[in-house]
């Protein structure tokens, strides 16, 4: 492979920039251009070491740097890796980038250094696109996550369900092969009970795939409600931030707002919404179709209800909007003199209701705790729970099951065995596919396209 070298940090004015370079001639470039005070050249051949030193640029000093080496394979993409640490002026930076440009390196596509530790072995496919996971969390539970399956967590557990898959085959092929000294016997009740355990293991990651894509993307959260119910205060109040407008005409909001807030320690993607009523005005009404749907795409509904006024048919047409979704009843301004109770609300919806004032921010705690609760048990634990974070993996996973329920259902017809082979090789090769194996090119391109540069 060429030697790539990509800028590693953001390309603004900061404290210090870096310069990465991978690949067979990533020493050789950097001795081109690194050099000692005086002039000399600069020793950068001792592995995980760093060394201090200038760059050069002909005969001309450009910046004061450190410069780390790591060997192969014992770096991030099992090649020779050399990181240029200098001073973090855009201009710095570009010129040092260009330097190793010109003494032979090429312009690292996006991902790329990633994709080389994947294609090296360094890691497998489900720990490179939890690198992406881990640079794009939001909070600090999906931090946690995507550390465990950069770790390896993913991986490992797929490995011991393969292991269990090849035993049952290899041992297949072996009686078929030779029948005489080989017995079957038993074999079945064996077979079942790996094929359960797989089977169990597999439902538990695909029960948790969507609590790990809330945990990198956010909750995507609408705050619905009939005009002038509070819900652009309660968006104001939650951003800690006038985002929306707030008066006391009802349909003051007639586009969809949003802004991104974490609570909790959970991110949220919120969504103010119009207010939902029947109305003759055609922009008003644009924007309670827009409302309509952000329900429809939302994993949480912030249903906001007025406290001062009786629980109306408007309410009663938004309560039949929400009834498949996980949904909070927000009883608002409850600072003041209320005409509607928290237990009438709930014998009116059947659902969790939390009285607060946006005003006042009470009941913001409250909130969070049964978000929390509502999509994650009340609790999140990353010592025993693995939480994919990929569409790609949760689809393997599901030709997984459905290959090894075959398998379930041909012990159950006792079948011959070498139909059951065919069924297991048809889920050991899928769940090979989530750690990288016989995947096609276009894939892997498309996965590491989606990184950032220099990682």
């Amino acid at each position: 492979m060429d030697t790539i070298s990509a800028l590693a940090t953001v390309l603004v004015e900061s404290g210090i920039g870096i310069i990465r370079l991978s690949g067979e001639e990533a020493l050789p470039i950097a001795e081109k251009i690194v050099r000692t005070k005086s002039g000399k050249p600069l020793d950068i051949r001792e592995s995980h070491h760093i060394r201090y030193g200038f760059v050069y640029d002909k005969e001309e000093a450009v910046d004061e740097v450190l410069v780390s080496t790591f060997l192969a394979p014992k770096s991030y993409t099992g090649e020779d890796v050399v990181e240029i640490n200098c001073h973090g002026g855009v201009l710095l930076m570009q010129k040092i980038f260009t330097l190793t440009l010109k003494h032979g390196a090429r312009a690292a596509e996006p991902g790329e250094f990633t994709k080389r530790a994947f294609l090296n072995g360094r890691i497998d496919l489900s720990q490179a696109e939890a690198v992406a996971d881990l640079i794009a969390s939001k909070t600090e539970a999906g931090i946690q996550s995507s550390l465990a399956l950069v770790q390896g967590a993913l991986g490992e557990k797929i490995k011991e369900c393969r292991s269990l898959i090849l035993e049952d085959t290899a041992f297949i092929e072996a009686a078929l092969d030779d029948p005489e000294h080989i017995s079957l016997d038993g074999f079945s009740e064996k077979c079942a009970q790996h094929t359960e355990y797989i089977l169990q293991e597999i439902e538990k990651l695909l029960r948790f795939r969507e609590e790990g894509r809330m945990l990198t993307e956010g909750i995507h959260t609408a705050i619905i409600g009939k005009p002038n119910a509070g819900k652009s205060s309660l968006l104001n109040a939650l951003v800690g931030a006038e985002k929306a407008i707030v008066t006391d005409i009802p349909g003051t909001t007639r586009d969809t707002v949003e802004e991104n807030i974490r609570l909790d320690g959970l991110s949220l993607h919120l969504m103010d919404t119009a207010g939902i009523r029947n109305t003759e005005d055609i922009v008003e009404g644009i924007g309670v179709e827009k409302a309509k749907k952000s329900i429809e795409h939302a994993d949480l509904l912030l249903f906001v209800v007025d406290a001062l006024k009786a629980f109306e048919q408007e309410d009663e047409e938004i309560l039949s909007l929400v009834q498949e979704k996980k949904t909070i009843v927000l009883l608002n301004k409850t600072d003041q003199e209320t005409v509607l109770t928290k237990k009438e609300l709930e014998e009116k919806t059947g659902l969790p209701v939390i009285a607060i004032s946006a005003k006042e921010w009470t009941g913001i705690k409250e909130l969070g705790e049964k978000i929390r609760e509502l999509f994650f048990s009340g609790s999140l634990s990353f010592s025993s729970e693995i939480f994919i974070h990929s569409e790609r993996q949760r689809v393997d996973l599901e030709e997984a099951k459905r290959a090894l329920l075959e398998v379930r259902n041909g012990l159950s017809l006792s079948l011959s065995e070498d139909f059951l082979s065919i069924d297991l090789m048809g889920a050991y090769s899928t769940l090979g596919r989530i750690l990288g194996e016989e995947v096609s090119e276009d894939l892997v391109n498309e996965i590491f396209a989606k990184f950032c540069m220099g990682k």
